[in-house]
């Protein structure tokens, strides 16, 4: 399915603008910049990593009217770094300029219930779900998705946050009184033998272009270490790719997309969801493909003929939170002495715990290898004894 709406591509001179100010937002600005765009920022944070580094960064909320009428008159098009901005104001926008990754997209990907549905509706498998609006829908949804399972807030639940594992009738009713009586979903616990994310991009003519197949690790609910390669069969890397690239055709998309996938047990793929965004597993993109992901994501917003994703080297990402930092300032030399390790941090000034703060990058001749020296880093780093990585059904 193409847009019939084509557009014109957008040439570097432009400015483009960003919702959002995170480091998604931050790795955007630079590869925009770096292709010779001015980048506007809108974020309500004064601090925010894109509005560090960003030609012009607008200190104001999503609905903010006069934010948004300098978007309208000085940008060329508008993206935005995660899928909880307004899909409202994405489509007040639209009416003025290109705005791509488009309302309708985000809106099912920042809902849970619009998403599963939207997913099963149009043909992709998932994981058994039922919706729970009220109390009284609790006792046909566990009928319906058994135990275990995991119960899911419907929006803003993210790194874990907003889920609970639950193992019976009663746990579930105790979960959904936690959450306030909130929207939820119920989802079947699937047996799992891998996770898997798929990043892409498809620009306005229906170009798309696809990065290789990374294999994700989580702890806590929030990723820890992508793999890529992923150390998993041809065939299913071929089946996670085709199905992403048939998920952005269904949705007419424009941009940058992530879609996480379960492996079960018995060798099935399951969607679990969607990104409308750049995703923290395709960061190795940035050290270890031709062109990276947010390159790719600006390609996308300016519907120029999209990059080569090919992974020149089999890399590992792993994730840098704020919990690294309760000793004081990690000491950076352990992973600057490797010459194949490469540090990426975000200007974040506050580091909590879970707080995604950087990342780095191991590349060698295997994933084994890469994986092999981000654990000796990790040692190095003393990220101290962690729980057992998990799968993302909390994620």
């Amino acid at each position: 399915m193409l847009n019939s709406d084509t557009g014109a591509m957008i040439l570097p001179g432009a400015t483009l603008g960003m919702l959002g100010g995170g480091q998604l937002g931050r790795m955007f600005v630079v590869a925009a910049r770096t292709m010779g765009y001015r980048v506007l920022v809108v974020d309500p944070d004064a601090d925010s990593p894109a509005g560090q580094i960003a030609d012009i960064h607008l200190k104001a909320d999503y609905h903010d009217t006069d934010a948004l009428a300098d978007i309208a008159s000085l940008c060329a098009a508008v993206t935005t770094e995660f899928e909880n901005i307004p899909a409202s104001v994405l489509e007040q926008l639209a009416a003025q300029l290109p705005v791509r990754p488009g309302a309708m997209a985000v809106r099912i990907a920042q809902d849970r219930i619009a998403e599963k549905s939207w997913l099963r509706d149009h043909g992709f498998a998932t994981a058994p779900f039922a919706v729970i609006r009220t109390g009284d829908d609790l006792t046909e949804a566990v009928q319906q998705v058994g135990f275990p399972a995991i119960l899911k807030v419907a929006r803003f639940g993210y790194d874990g946050k907003g889920q609970a594992v639950v193992l019976d009738a009663a746990q579930a009713a105790s979960a959904f009184a936690d959450f306030g009586g909130q929207t939820c979903i119920l989802e079947r616990r699937v047996e799992l033998q891998t996770e898997l994310s798929v990043v892409l991009a498809r620009n306005a003519c229906g170009q798309t272009a696809c990065f290789p197949v990374a294999e994700n690790l989580h702890r806590n609910g929030i990723l820890d270490i992508s793999i890529a390669p992923a150390r998993i069969g041809q065939r299913l890397q071929d089946k996670a790719r085709q199905t992403a690239l048939e998920i952005a055709d269904q949705l007419a998309y424009q941009g940058v997309l992530g879609v996480e996938f379960f492996i079960t047990r018995d060798g099935s793929l399951l969607v679990n969801e969607m990104a409308p965004r750049p995703h923290n597993s395709g960061h190795y993109t940035l050290d270890a493909c031709r062109t990276d992901q947010f390159q790719l994501q600006v390609r996308a917003l300016c519907n120029l003929p999209l990059g080569a994703t090919e992974l020149h080297t089999p890399a590992v990402m792993v994730n840098l939170l704020g919990d690294l930092w309760q000793a004081g300032t990690p000491e950076w030399q352990e992973i600057l002495r490797h010459p194949q390790a490469k540090l990426h941090l975000y200007g974040k000034r506050d580091a909590r715990p879970g707080r995604k703060m950087g990342h780095f990058t191991c590349l060698a001749g295997t994933a084994d290898a890469a994986l092999k020296l981000a654990d000796i880093i990790r040692r190095q780093l003393n990220f101290g004894r962690q729980p057992e990585h998990t799968h993302a059904e909390l994620s």
